[in-house]
């Protein structure tokens, strides 16, 4: 549907009204406007009374009725916002309406993975039912059908709703109810009844316990979740969530985009003012995570003395839990874990115990003085969740995982309890674990590192005290999930600095940020392959690299990379990886049918050497001679640092020594030198992995014999990545040393930074439009064919127009002839900074 008739009918305009281009967008008919309409309002569970559609349909029943169907066919969640017409008009429940949904499934023989996340999650709750119950009626449903006593799928399926958690402040209200339903009512029940119907609805924590529940079992009343304008809520680790699949209707959408952009401070109608949409949907929205037990409604909700005396034993929805109280953290993440007052660190607390003392202990409620409203955001991508979900690191550990992945966030209020998750982690794993262990172990560092860390925020002036700032965590795809113009808002009201983790995945999209200022890449593009190309041509050093645009096919392998044994392949928007040589032409020509595929020389003697050096540097390294303990010298690095500010920004840069001939040492650990690797990458069947630790140590042989090996010319860029890397624990270590002694976080830094970020940007993206002008066509007797015509990339990322050759220090045109007969590289280099 047009965006335009859309907001046209969600502002209620009638057809006489409209302009005459949405008018003519519709063909001019009027009835194809009103069809528009009532699709509209029944995808949309839009209520009869008040909206456009009462105009197009006359029978109220009937669209309820429409609307009904629609939702049970198409999956959604139970219409609970029209409960009044669903539970007294048409007398269709929430249990009645899944129960419906799950038999059709069932009939269809569907998998559970059928269901979206939050119907699955409603179902499980009222039903339930889970993956593996569902799997089991099935199994009993097919069974039947062998043997003359076939079972439908209705009469396997539950006959009344699960006890359901019920919080004391929802509201009762009287469903359909008959005068034979009254008979069958105990005496307290009948009362009950009696006083709703008398003096209209009632809180649930006024009535007797077991009589709300009984009552709901059976349908004769239903339970509004009521959210005010003021209201704020909190969103602890999701327990019951099912992770199934995302539907994308107009509720799931709006859902997930709540959850990233919600925190305790802004109450529901400051939050749809930052997120733009209608308030009434947002507390329905809220309304929703409260029922489902996603969110807890905070401050005084219920009076006790107006509780009924039989829920002082009622279960409750799920609730936030603190293992430590953040006023009593004093930092130490040199130690490698928050110290308690009381000299104990977090490995030796009882969390248990804790647990019961800190039961709604939030940093919101503590009384710190004039503590900073706004935090740091630690932006992530979805590789890391799946780290931390695939390791079976902890036990509680996944509950976290997915709240990272679904929600989209972990807020510094939930910080805690994950904390004492990781720390139970191990150090040593066995194989491909080992990767996710390390995540886990450096992440929790890097938490501490950049929560409540007083070295980071020395400069906030003497009238405000200094104990650091909160911590969030954002998983950047769910970022993505809003439009730009919103999430910069909502970065800017609740966040001073954001810091990427490093590096991010190439499938995404970072985010792009001005104010806040961001430590990570600048633009998408910082990001990208562009980048690299970007890297080799300022500094005129770096590996042979020919980027292929979509479309084009190789009939040989170039004769720069045939005395290569392994070459680095990169598909435009995926991770690199390590291939042999020997088979990679069939592999890249699939993926060129595809994609854009750079293809980068990156070891002759099996793997190449790579060593990651962090920055920014210090002057006393700078000084030096280079050495291989002390990278930073590097001569390409000097010359990068006139173009890229290294000073303002962390991270690390990537050298690559393809010409492998010695197994280095890998105790030869110094500040310049990061982690030394020998293998990495991705196999022929293109699964990611990251590059494996395989150093060899060489007993006998000295430092000095070492260093004289290793040439200056033998080293060569390979990247360049800017944020907390976390996959390396000494790397990591490294980079947050640096952070705090050069002060990056500092006022003046941040400024610096700011200006340092537009200037990179505007510089990465004019060399990348000098490479998409002027495309000429290919040679047909060359070794490569006509590339496919160009669509914008979907990141926005443009994808390269030409075949573009980097080889003895330019960047040319290739047209598959050697040498390549056109130089587009004349542009002049950067100017120094």
């Amino acid at each position: 549907m047009n965006t335009d008739v859309e907001f046209h009918i969600r502002q209620n305009y009638p057809w006489t009204k409209l302009p005459a281009n949405v008018k003519q967008s519709l063909g001019n008919s009027q009835r194809e406007y009103e069809k528009h309409v009532l699709l509209y309002s029944i995808r949309n569970q839009l209520r009869f009374r008040n909206n456009l559609v009462r105009h197009v349909r006359k029978d109220e029943r009937k669209y309820y009725e429409e609307l009904l169907k629609y939702s049970r066919d198409h999956l959604m969640l139970y219409p609970y916002h029209l409960s009044d017409i669903m539970v007294k008009g048409l007398r269709v429940t929430p249990f009645s309406y899944y129960i419906g949904i799950m038999e059709d499934i069932m009939n269809s023989e569907k998998s559970y993975d059928s269901l979206p996340n939050f119907t699955a999650a409603d179902c499980l709750r009222l039903l339930g039912i889970g993956r593996n119950q569902y799997i089991d009626l099935m199994n009993q449903c097919r069974s039947s059908k062998k043997f003359f006593r076939r079972k439908s799928a209705r009469d396997l399926l539950p006959a009344k709703p699960v006890e359901i958690s019920v919080e004391p402040w929802w509201v009762a209200q009287t469903g359909y109810i008959t005068e034979d339903d009254i008979r069958i009512c105990s005496p307290a029940e009948k009362k009950a009844i009696d006083k709703m119907i008398d003096s209209g609805p009632q809180l649930a924590g006024s009535m007797e316990y077991n009589v709300v529940l009984s009552l709901y079992n059976r349908g004769f009343i239903y339970l509004d979740v009521p959210i005010s304008d003021d209201s704020c809520i909190s969103v602890p680790p999701l327990e019951g969530f099912v992770m199934n699949r995302v539907q994308g209707d107009y509720f799931e959408t709006l859902l997930y985009k709540i959850f990233v952009s919600i925190d305790e401070q802004t109450n529901v109608a400051e939050l749809a003012n930052v997120l733009e949409i209608d308030l009434d949907l947002v507390k329905n929205a809220v309304s929703m995570y409260c029922r489902l037990g996603f969110a807890v409604k905070k401050g005084q909700v219920f009076s006790s003395d107006q509780l009924h005396p039989t829920w002082k034993n009622a279960p409750s929805v799920n609730r936030l839990k603190s293992t430590m109280d953040p006023q009593k953290m004093l930092l130490s993440w040199e130690q490698g874990s928050p110290v308690m007052e009381g000299g104990s660190s977090a490995t030796d607390t009882d969390t248990t115990s804790l647990e019961d003392q800190a039961d709604t202990a939030s940093v919101s409620s503590l009384s710190i003085p004039a503590a900073p409203t706004k935090r740091i955001a630690f932006l992530f991508d979805s590789t890391l969740t799946a780290f931390l979900m695939m390791g079976n690191l902890s036990p509680n550990l996944k509950s976290h995982a997915v709240t990272m992945f679904e929600v989209g966030k972990l807020s510094d209020e939930t910080l805690d309890s994950f904390l004492a998750e990781l720390e139970k982690v191990e150090s040593t794993a066995e194989g491909e674990a080992q990767r996710y262990f390390d995540h886990a172990l450096t992440l929790k560092n890097t938490i501490l590192f950049l929560r409540y860390n007083k070295e980071l925020t020395q400069d906030q002036g003497p009238d405000i005290p200094n104990i650091g700032f909160p911590l969030d965590m954002l998983r950047c795809e769910s970022l993505l999930g809003l439009d730009q113009a919103t999430c910069s808002r909502v970065l800017n009201k609740n966040y001073k600095l954001l810091v990427s983790m490093a590096p991010l995945s190439n499938e995404i999209r970072p985010i792009s940020s001005c104010t806040p200022q961001h430590i990570g890449p600048a633009i998408p593009e910082v990001s990208s392959i562009w980048f690299k190309l970007y890297l080799y041509h300022v500094t005129s050093q770096g590996p042979p690299s020919l980027l292929l645009s979509k479309g084009s096919r190789l009939r040989k392998l170039p004769d720069i990379f045939q005395v290569y044994d392994r070459l680095l392949i990169t598909s435009w928007g995926h991770d690199p990886g390590v291939v042999p040589t020997s088979n990679v032409l069939t592999m890249l020509n699939d993926a060129l049918t595809h994609s854009a595929v750079l293809i980068q020389g990156h070891g002759m003697h099996g793997h190449g050497e790579t060593v990651h050096i962090p920055f920014p540097f210090d002057e006393e390294d700078l000084k030096g001679e280079f050495s291989y303990s002390n990278m930073c010298a590097h001569k390409s690095l000097r010359k990068l640092r006139e173009h890229v500010d290294l000073e303002h920004q962390c991270g690390y840069i990537t050298m690559l020594n393809a010409n492998n001939r010695h197994r280095r040492r890998a105790s030869d650990s110094t500040e310049c030198r990061g982690d030394t690797h020998l293998g990495g990458g991705l196999d022929t069947n293109g699964s990611t992995e990251s590059f494996e630790l395989v150093t060899e140590e060489n007993n006998g042989e000295s430092k000095a014999k070492t260093d004289a090996l290793s040439s200056e010319d033998e080293w060569v860029p390979l990247e360049l990545c800017f944020g907390m890397p976390l996959f390396s624990s000494e790397l990591n270590r490294k980079v947050c040393r640096k952070i705090a002694s050069h002060k990056l976080c500092s006022s003046e830094s941040l400024q610096e930074l700011l200006h340092s970020s537009r200037k990179l940007s505007l510089k990465v993206l004019s060399f990348v439009q000098s490479f998409q002008d002027g495309s000429q066509p290919s040679d047909l007797d060359s070794g490569v064919s006509n590339p496919l015509s160009q669509p914008p990339a979907e990141s926005g990322v443009p994808l390269p127009a030409l075949n573009l050759l980097y080889k003895d220090g330019q960047l040319r045109e290739w047209s598959g002839r050697a040498p390549p007969p056109l130089d587009i590289s004349a542009l002049q280099k950067d100017q120094p900074t």
